[in-house]
This record gives C-alpha cells, sequence and structure tokens, in this order.
C-alpha cells in the first residue's frame, strides 16, 4: 500500500508574548511589551500513514495530538519539516468550525460541504442523506445560532462523512452528544474505513481507538514515544500515566 500520508522531521514552534500591545502605535511606546517566550510544541516527529489505515493519536493534554492534526489539515504550517497529504481530505477539528451562526443548517450543508470540494450538484444529491443522518429534522431551517452543541456536531458529522473523502480527520469530535448518536458516528465510521478511507483520529478514548484503528502513535511532550498496536502503546501509555499520578 502506498503513504498517502507523510510527516518528515516536523517541528512546530508558537511565540507565547507575556503582554503583547494591543496596536502598532502602543507596540513602537511600549516596546518591552514585545518580549516573548518560543515554545516548542512538536519536535522532529516523522511517520507516515498508508492509504486505507486507521491511525489513533493519544497523549496528555497538550503533548501536540491536535497540533498534528491541524499541521495535516494546513489550518496551520510547520517551523521546519514537510508534510505531504495526497488525497480529497475531510476534517473534523473544530466543532462547527466554518458554520454561518445566522444561516440554517440547510444553508450551512452547502457552504460546508463546498469548502470540502463538493459541487452544487453533488451537494443536491447528497443533501436528504446529509439531514437524514443528521437527526435534525425540522430544525434543519434553524439558524444554526439556535443549535445546541449536540446539535451542531450532529451536523457538522453528518457533512464530514458524507462527502465521500479519502483521508478523513477527527480530532475528539465523538465525545460530544448522546449516547445513541456516537454509536450511530462510529458504526458509520466504520463502514467508510472499510471502504478503504484513509483516517487520523485523535481521542482520549483508548477503548475507541482500539476498536476502530489497527495503530496507535503516542506523542509524548511533542515526540512520538511509541508506534505501533493499540493494545500494546495502550499497555505502556497508562503504565506511564499511572507513574505520573
Amino acid at each position: 500500500m502506498e503513504d498517502v500520508i507523510c510527516l518528515d522531521h516536523v517541528s512546530k514552534s508558537f511565540k507565547v508574548y507575556y503582554d503583547k500591545a494591543p496596536n502598532l502605535k502602543d507596540k513602537a511606546l511600549f516596546w518591552k511589551r514585545n518580549r516573548h517566550e518560543t515554545r516548542a510544541v512538536l519536535d522532529d516527529i516523522s511517520f507516515s500513514v498508508k492509504k486505507g489505515e486507521a491511525v489513533g493519536l493519544i497523549g496528555k493534554n497538550g503533548c501536540g495530538k491536535s497540533t498534528t492534526l491541524k499541521l495535516l489539515t494546513k489550518i496551520i504550517y510547520p517551523t521546519s519539516g514537510t508534510i505531504s497529504v495526497n488525497g480529497r481530505v475531510s476534517a473534523l477539528i473544530e466543532l462547527g468550525a466554518g458554520f454561518h451562526p445566522d444561516m440554517s443548517g440547510r444553508e450551512n450543508i452547502y457552504i460546508n460541504a463546498a469548502i470540502f470540494g463538493l459541487t452544487k450538484k453533488q451537494i443536491d444529491a447528497k443533501l436528504d442523506d446529509i439531514i437524514e443522518f443528521s437527526g435534525l429534522g425540522e430544525f434543519i431551517d434553524n439558524p444554526v445560532r439556535t443549535y445546541s452543541s449536540g446539535m451542531y456536531m450532529r451536523l457538522a458529522f453528518a457533512v464530514a462523512i458524507n462527502v465521500e473523502a479519502e483521508i478523513l480527520f477527527i480530532d475528539e469530535i465523538l465525545a460530544v452528544g448522546d449516547a445513541a448518536f456516537q454509536e450511530k458516528c462510529f458504526n458509520k465510521l466504520i463502514e467508510v474505513r472499510d471502504r478503504g478511507t484513509t483516517i487520523v483520529i485523535v481521542s482520549h478514548s483508548l477503548g475507541q481507538i482500539e476498536k476502530f484503528c489497527s495503530r496507535s502513535i503516542w506523542i509524548k511532550d511533542g515526540k512520538i514515544e511509541m508506534d505501533g498496536k493499540p493494545s500494546e502503546v495502550h499497555a505502556k501509555y497508562l503504565e506511564w500515566m499511572q507513574s505520573m499520578a
């Protein structure tokens, strides 16, 4: 199988300002406010993902999992190193990202699906399936600002899962919503995976990753600590977490 995702010696740092000036004038007058420190979130990580592979990213909060996913979706760019992603991408990174609060759920389906690269004709063909999967029914024509977080998640997932992407990135979104819908989403993901879609998922639910993924990557303090079979990686991760308690 060919590699469709490749990270080669990737690092990512952010500037953290102590007291950032709000405008250019204050920057010039109060230059000391420009002091900052550079914090490395990812430090020289490399891995590849093969076509059709389902990979889980694990690690404690702040280790760099979500940053890795944002780099893969080109929301942000690496400080050094190279990243290649080959194929149509669909992503569930931040709940409701790209939704316009004053537009209806139906209108936002068209906007979101267009962002993923679908034509109006393609969206028209998938519209009923998206609405049915979301379970929003009569609420689909209400402004999304009136939606609960669970309704946001239903709509976002329904769009992302129906664009028939070759690569799917998911960041903890399955933690939102009721148990029945979580199960529905999980079953749909299995169906999508079995069709050959490449999936990278960030989750704190180790059991979910073990059921769904063939491989798990543990990121610790910005570096890859372990990469392998989920049950083996998770055992070491839990052992380390207990030692830190």
